[in-house]
């Protein structure tokens, strides 16, 4: 959008101080900052809002708003609440660099102009993309852009007879016909692992999959960020059923300069209840124009997202800087509006860390982390894709980090320690689909804080949280998750045990075991993990693994024999229970 458009917006209460002559000059993003040099956090093309509290004197405005110029600031925005009017050096400032500037009226909050910019901006960049793909493709008479990915899936439920769903990675509905029935959520949830995995071996869509001998589903992948199809359609690939397995793993194709194993992470599916194997090169290019339409809308909403995860960039920057907590305080003030609208209270605050690994290296997982962040914090119960309007996650390298809103309770005392995210719950619907899209690639790991309410919290609770990944980090498994409930336990200490350390520990008491297992069929791994698990009990145990008391004597007399180990005594128990845990 134009600068000019926010002069003509009454709603925004702006008034011109400088830089008429700059009018046309066209906005791509918005920052609030108050921060005396916030140029490392600008890219170029904003509107700058600012409070002005960086000002102490007239002469802090020169070097402020040159720094503005010299990071590509297309205006800046000056509110009066703080000072009641704009000061005359500001103004001199401006017009000697020639940026132009804006009065807020004290009436008018940040947040309102950030929405409305967001909103033209996001806007404008989905018309000119549905205006593309409506000329190339011409598959309907009126756009449906305007209507959502609902509109298409109707069209092609009316004029094709086709069941169709859109879903997330993780399995969310995204969107389906209005007139047909909803795909239910288990289905869902393996369509969704029976298409990350053969996405990630690499084998070009749409991928068959027939789930229980029965049904029959085509997978389309729905592209985000310029979406690409084939210009002639290829033979469509299947997929084994959901029992089978999926050929030789191989990575996927990169996509716009980001590592294939990312984007399949990332990408919407579009999913149709058909056989596609025998479908004509027309009717495959037809249901690659309408991934093309959907990936419209899922890019004018990847668009809307900026501001959040500018607003979480922001605030996990200066927690990561040791800023005061005044001016992360003053961040957070900044962020609550936008995340959680028409609070009346400051809410509690909870830190979530993600972290993706590739196996064997290869590129950063923190563009990865991030957008599965985002649809992992969604409730899974939910459907549509407007729900994670109010997740806010940054990364950097191979982390990502949410910082998610918990609004207060009317009467709740300061500490939240029972209410919000909990690392079990969180994974519960995501595991399966997520452990099919990373197995032979990667893992993904999570940590989780407690809540605060306060901007001096925030500080702990983001180490709290790093520390709750490498937790998860120690455990077996594709997708891990451990909460701040368990930084109290001995666990805490597992991920902090030097690997060289770790391996001759568990390989010392463990390995005569898995020899003997091997070579004998004994199970005497699994005898010792109910062993334990039943705190030593005979009786229990016993009945845990359906054996007469006297043959789980002969296995655990066998363990003490090839261990020179004791398990009646305490601390050979904990010895066995950590190699375990640690194996």
């Amino acid at each position: 959008m134009r600068l000019r458009a926010l002069l003509e917006t009454d709603a925004l209460g702006l008034a011109l101080l400088c830089g008429e002559d700059e009018l046309d000059r066209t906005v791509h993003g918005v920052m609030t900052t108050d921060l005396r040099d916030p140029s490392r956090y600008l890219s170029g093309g904003e509107l700058v809002l600012s409070g002005l509290a960086w000002r102490r004197d007239a002469a802090d405005s020169e070097p402020f708003v040159r720094r503005l110029v010299q990071a590509g600031v297309v205006a800046l925005a000056a509110g009066e609440a703080e000072l009641g009017t704009v000061p005359d050096d500001l103004v001199v400032a401006c017009a000697r660099y020639r940026l132009p500037l804006f009065a807020v009226h004290e009436s008018v909050a940040f947040a309102t102009v950030t929405e409305h910019v967001v909103r033209q901006v996001s806007g404008e960049r989905a018309g000119d993309l549905a205006a593309v793909v409506d000329r190339h493709r011409r598959l309907m008479t009126s756009g449906p852009a305007g209507g959502g990915p609902d509109v298409v899936l109707d069209l092609l439920g009316t004029d094709l007879d086709l069941r169709a769903w859109v879903l997330s990675p993780t399995g969310r509905l995204i969107a389906g016909s209005k007139t047909g029935p909803r795909l239910p959520g288990d289905v869902c949830v393996r369509i969704a692992a029976e298409h990350l995995a053969a996405a990630r071996s690499g084998r070009p869509g749409p991928h068959r999959v027939t789930l229980d001998d029965r049904t029959t589903y085509s997978l389309f992948p729905v592209h985000g960020d310029g979406p690409t199809a084939p210009t002639s359609a290829a033979a469509p690939q299947a997929a084994q059923p959901a029992h089978g397995g999926h050929g030789t793993p191989a990575s996927p194709e990169p996509r716009d300069g980001r590592d294939g194993r990312e984007t399949v992470l990332s990408d919407w599916l579009l999913v149709v209840e058909a056989d596609a194997g025998d479908w004509a090169e027309e009717r495959l290019d037809l249901l690659y124009g309408v991934t093309q339409l959907i990936a419209v809308e899922r890019d004018r909403r990847n668009a809307a997202r900026t501001v959040r995860r500018r607003l979480a960039q922001e605030v996990l920057e200066l927690v990561q800087a040791g800023a005061a907590p005044a001016e992360v305080a003053a961040r957070l003030r900044v962020a609550a509006p936008v995340l959680v609208p028409g609070l009346g209270a400051a809410p509690h605050w909870q830190v979530v860390v993600a972290r993706v690994d590739w196996d064997g290296g290869g590129a950063e997982g923190g563009a990865a982390a991030q957008a599965l962040l985002e649809e992992i914090l969604v409730d899974p119960a939910s459907t549509g894709p407007e729900h994670s309007d109010r997740i806010a996650v940054a990364h950097t390298g191979d982390e990502a980090v949410a910082l998610v809103p918990l609004p207060a309770v009317a009467g709740e005392h300061d500490g939240a320690d029972g209410r919000g995210l909990l690392a079990d719950a969180l994974l519960e619907a995501i595991r399966e689909p997520l452990t099919a899209g990373l197995d032979g690639d990667g893992r993904l790991t999570l940590g989780i804080s407690a809540a605060v309410h306060s901007a001096e919290g925030l500080r702990g609770a983001l180490e709290e949280a790093r520390h709750a990944r490498r937790v998860a980090a120690a455990r077996p498994g594709r997708v891990c998750a451990a909460g701040h409930q368990e930084l109290a336990s001995h666990v805490l200490l597992l991920p902090f045990v030097p690997d060289d350390v770790r391996r001759a520990f568990t390989a010392r008491l463990l390995d005569p075991l898995r020899d003997y297992d091997r070579r004998h069929r004994a199970e005497l791994i699994p005898t010792l993990e109910a062993f334990l698990d039943c705190d030593g009990s005979w009786t229990r145990c016993a009945a845990r693994l359906h054996l007469h008391v006297n043959t789980l004597r002969y296995r655990v007399g066998r363990i003490e024999q090839l261990t020179g180990r004791d398990l009646s005594r305490l601390e050979d128990k904990l010895d066995f229970f950590l190699a375990l845990r640690m194996s």
